[in-house]
């Protein structure tokens, strides 16, 4: 008796099941092992969004970098924090924050343009870097410059005969004994300034090496604004030969440091600050008119 109650019972709960499964098949489906339920998307999978500090990278890399693209600006930022912080943007993800946040950018921007620079000691850093130059027979001149920080005074400014550690030490070595050694040389990360004998030559003469994190170009910014400025004048100068390009560029060297006023030193010159001389303070003795390269380099020679 008990088994006949218990089969019926068995079989009303079988065909209830039956039942509501035709009518919640959704719900009952995953429920009852027919079929595995679908994974609801809108509810378990959504895109994780980036931290604050990814969006104010990329504002800041785009107020430093105002010609850059979405890709170049995306490839910047992955190369930096891709190791450091395991992070990473697509150039989609960074055209959309250059995109909402232009006038962040430009305010950024107009910040750092106009900013003044922390003060330092004389003689304290020195920036080094290579450009380069083609004369008129399609030869590419190398040209090594050096920059010290507190002054911007050109010490050193030539084209090198080779871009090799041994030439760019001669140069360094001459312009250390004219000039002192500084405590610390700030360089990019080229081969020729991360060398082996580059470094121990350092060590040596008691120099800290300093190189700027990669695609950081900012960092080293007193001689790249240098090298600037000499990119101006000098794309519109024809250059014949090495020795021809080396006599302009001992004029450029001297414009630079001795006629030119600088807008950071509140119009001195980089020699009158190296010196410690002040014009506005003490009367000039003389003055002359300097003009060379055919007009492109002019001033007032003041003789303290």
């Amino acid at each position: 008796m008990f088994l006949f109650w218990y089969c019926c019972w068995a079989i009303c709960i079988h065909w209830l099941h039956i039942f509501l499964y035709f009518l919640f098949p959704a719900k009952f489906r995953h429920k009852f092992g027919r079929r595995k339920s679908q994974t609801d998307k809108n509810a378990f999978y959504h895109r994780q969004p980036k931290p604050v500090w990814v969006k104010q990278e990329i504002i800041r890399l785009k107020a430093l970098m105002p010609e850059a693209g979405c890709r170049k600006i995306a490839y910047t930022f992955n190369r930096i924090f891709a190791q450091s912080r395991e992070m990473t943007v697509s150039k989609t993800f960074a055209n959309g924050i250059m995109g909402k946040h232009n006038y962040e950018i430009q305010v950024l921007r107009r910040k750092i343009k106009n900013s003044k620079p922390r003060d330092v000691a004389r003689n304290l850093v020195w920036g080094m870097d290579l450009t380069g130059k083609e004369d008129e027979h399609g030869n590419l001149n190398n040209i090594l410059g050096i920059v010290e920080h507190k002054s911007r005074m050109s010490l050193g400014l030539v084209a090198i005969k080779d871009k090799s550690t041994i030439t760019i030490l001669r140069f360094l070595f001459d312009v250390v004994e004219h000039y002192g050694k500084p405590k610390f040389l700030r360089t990019d990360n080229e081969a020729v300034f991360t060398s082996c004998l580059m470094r121990f030559s350092l060590w040596l003469m008691g120099i800290r090496h300093q190189r700027i994190a990669l695609c950081c170009p900012w960092q080293n910014g007193r001689i790249e604004r240098f090298f600037g400025t000499l990119k101006e004048k000098l794309n519109q100068w024809h250059v014949e030969n090495r020795e021809q390009l080396n006599g302009a560029l001992t004029q450029f060297q001297f414009w630079y440091n001795h006629i030119r006023p600088h807008q950071n030193l509140n119009g001195r010159t980089p020699a009158e600050v190296w010196n410690g001389k002040d014009v506005f303070n003490q009367r000039p003795k003389q003055e002359y008119w300097f003009e060379v390269w055919d007009g492109l380099l002019t001033g007032i020679y003041l003789r303290l």
